[in-house]
């Protein structure tokens, strides 16, 4: 099936307050090719949609007369049959205060206001990525057999990993909280690769990947790191740290499958 056909065959519910923007957006779906659009217009009437119609992809805006984007995403990852949503933010919203909760709860994209066609085909193929579950071959692995530990303080943020990982075909990993939870699951047992975020208490992805870096045991770890920080000296300054690659959150599936090709032949 090519992409095309795929994304006409997307079903998404858009939740967007105002007559206007949802029009727009609609109408640059329908460019995309998508013919399966919802519409609510408050955190309410999406949460009841939701307990009985299954999108592919929600599309939110930021704000509505009874919550946010964030209160929305918290109450969708909180039950058991909507934890796996995919989500994706259209904002004009630039604080990065508001923005980074819904980067930890595993948001598929951020789009800004306006977006351009390309952006949207972007998120959309990511949306495909995630429901499509397809194994990445590897050169001297199987993925099957992977043993990965996944490090980040966000429960959401495991969840939305664990899940794009899964779809790739590797198993259930180890989670950890921080980095120092991290540490003490190496001591206990072997991995093949670590997906760890930046920032956590306790010991963050910088402190955790040099302290791998300098084990005698474990230093030859593969180390993905997974990042909403944007400042390019500071990625440099995590990439000093010894990390294989750094993917932005939110990440594209593909950009994950691409990097674990990378790293792991």
């Amino acid at each position: 099936m090519s992409d095309l056909t795929a994304i006409a065959n997307l079903s998404i519910l858009l939740v967007e307050p105002s007559d206007v923007q949802q029009k727009l957006i609609i109408k640059s779906l329908t460019q995309c090719g998508v013919k399966q659009v919802e519409k609510a217009t408050s955190q309410e009437q999406a949460l009841t949609m939701l307990n009985s119609y299954q999108p592919d992809l929600v599309i939110s805006s930021m704000y509505f007369s009874d919550g946010t984007a964030d209160s929305l995403l918290q109450k969708i990852r909180s039950n058991p049959l909507t934890e796996n949503q995919a989500f994706m933010l259209v904002s004009s919203e630039r604080n990065k205060k508001y923005l980074e909760q819904l980067r930890q709860s595993g948001v598929l994209a951020i789009l800004p206001k306006p977006f351009s066609a390309e952006a949207i085909t972007r998120a959309l193929k990511a949306t495909l990525d995630i429901i499509s579950e397809e194994e990445v071959e590897l050169e001297h692995f199987d993925i099957t057999l992977l043993r990965v530990l996944v490090v980040d303080d966000s429960r959401f943020a495991r969840k939305h990993i664990i899940r794009v990982l899964a779809g790739m075909g590797i198993p259930a990993p180890v989670e950890a909280e921080d980095g120092k939870q991290a540490i003490e699951q190496l001591n206990t047992q072997s991995f093949d690769l670590i997906v760890t975020d930046y920032n956590m208490p306790e010991m963050d992805g910088k402190e955790l990947t040099e302290t791998v870096r300098g084990s005698n045991t474990y230093s030859h770890i593969p180390i993905l790191m997974v990042s909403s920080e944007a400042n390019d000296t500071h990625l440099a300054n995590i990439a000093q740290a010894g990390v294989d690659a750094i993917c932005d959150k939110p990440f594209e599936p593909a950009t994950v499958r691409d990097l674990l090709f990378k790293i792991m032949s």
